[in-house]
């Protein structure tokens, strides 16, 4: 008598050796599946781009940033009148002031959308200058921060022991001053008004805050395992430092930067405030505020006018700051939607 098999119980077959055959696959309940999720890599400019069109705030900030650079640079195209040309006094804003300006025979008609100062001069044409000012006093101040600060802390963070521990010391002896006191006290030593006195003094009271970020970031980056490599195939500290930590610390100091800039400008204002900033007779927007303060009960428009210049240049430059600190905080982004 001959055996049939029933090919019906081929899922259930056994080998020759006791091992199961091969099943099909095995249907797991809804409750157990797992879906992956795979996200494309994104560059750096698809970030900045993708988050500033994610983030209003953000983007209004970059677009008011980019205006202000626009109109420093191009000041003497954008500005109506020469900073120094001297008009009616105090003239209110949306008023004209009539007379021979040009040399020209007759008379002529001259508006002021923000109305003169006390010397006569139009206040417009003087931010649009003072913003040229701002902005070289701004980036140069960063620059000179940024280097001196991140040098002392990629050299603590790395080499660390008593390398770490003098480099700090000073940083937090410098930490304990007021930046606008330490900025008076460098410009009184190195003797003299003008934008270079400036420029270091404020930049100098700047570099504890890049020291202590690349500092902790060094702390973190020194010990992974392409810096270990690096070590073990002979490459120099300073290559280690400028060409493998470094890179991989450039994102935080961005956004420091950024955020240093608006703190530079209220330096500068608040020093040519005190007149201890540049000379007199450069439009600054500091020095309009000071020269209008006596006035400020019959000519209000001449502080108050770069007051509002400083305040929306600031306030733009803290939210792209913000923004670009979101965007470069991969475990904000990247990490939560895997």
């Amino acid at each position: 008598m001959t055996e049939h098999t029933d090919s019906s119980v081929g899922h259930n077959a056994t080998t020759d050796s006791g091992a199961p055959a091969e099943s099909g696959p095995i249907d797991v309940p809804p409750e157990y599946r797992e879906e992956e999720h795979y996200e494309e890599h994104k560059s750096t400019r698809q970030r900045l781009v993708e988050g500033l069109l994610t983030d209003k705030m953000a983007l209004f900030g970059a677009v008011v940033v980019v205006l202000f650079v626009l109109v420093a640079v191009f000041a003497p195209v954008v500005a109506p009148h020469d900073p120094e040309a001297t008009f009616g006094f105090m003239k209110a804003p949306n008023s004209h002031s009539v007379g021979n300006y040009d040399g020209a025979p007759g008379t002529e008609s001259v508006w002021h959308p923000l109305g003169t100062d006390s010397f006569g001069h139009d206040i417009l044409s003087r931010m649009i200058y003072g913003a040229r000012v701002s902005l070289l006093v701004a980036l140069s101040t960063v620059a000179v921060a940024f280097t001196l600060g991140t040098s002392i802390g990629l050299l603590a963070g790395f080499y660390g022991g008593w390398v770490d521990s003098v480099l700090m010391r000073y940083v937090d002896f410098q930490w304990a001053f007021p930046e606008l006191i330490l900025g008076v006290g460098i410009i009184a030593i190195s003797g003299g008004l003008g934008i270079t006195n400036v420029v270091i003094a404020i930049g100098i009271a700047y570099i504890d805050d890049f020291a202590r970020l690349v500092r902790g970031e060094v702390l973190s980056l020194r010990e992974e395992e392409y810096v270990m490599a690096a070590r073990a195939i002979g490459m120099t500290d300073k290559r280690i430092m400028t060409r493998e930590i470094l890179p991989n610390a450039v994102a935080p100091l961005i956004v420091q930067a950024t955020l240093m800039i608006p703190l530079a400008i209220l330096a500068e204002a608040g020093l040519s405030f005190l007149g201890l900033g540049v000379k007199p007779t450069t439009p600054t927007w500091g020095l309009l505020l000071s020269d209008g303060r006596q006035f400020i009960g019959e000519a209000w428009w001449i502080s108050v006018m770069p007051g509002l210049a400083i305040m929306l240049t600031v306030l733009a430059f803290n939210m792209l700051g913000d923004g670009l600190r979101d965007i470069f905080d991969v475990s904000d982004g990247e990490v939560e939607s895997r």
